[in-house]
């Protein structure tokens, strides 16, 4: 299961940056991050780069494993 979201916290022990940093492994599927939610709901060509970079990433995943998080676009 790949995560996407688009919480870029890093403050507090409980945010997604400090389990990430915690948890990864070389094994692990990344986070996915989009940089700008509203725009991705509000910019028809902001979110075709958006799944652009995506499809990418799924195609590829194997690659990006142990890569912790993975910003798009």
């Amino acid at each position: 299961m790949i995560l996407f979201t688009a919480n870029r916290s890093m403050k507090g022990k409980d945010s997604l940056e400090q389990i990430m940093r915690e948890e990864n492994t070389s094994a692990a599927l990344p986070v996915i991050t989009v940089g700008n939610a509203d725009r991705l709901l509000n910019d028809s060509e902001y979110r075709g780069r958006c799944v652009e970079s995506l499809i990418k990433i799924v195609l590829n995943i194997d690659s990006y494993r142990g890569a912790r998080r993975i910003f798009i676009p």
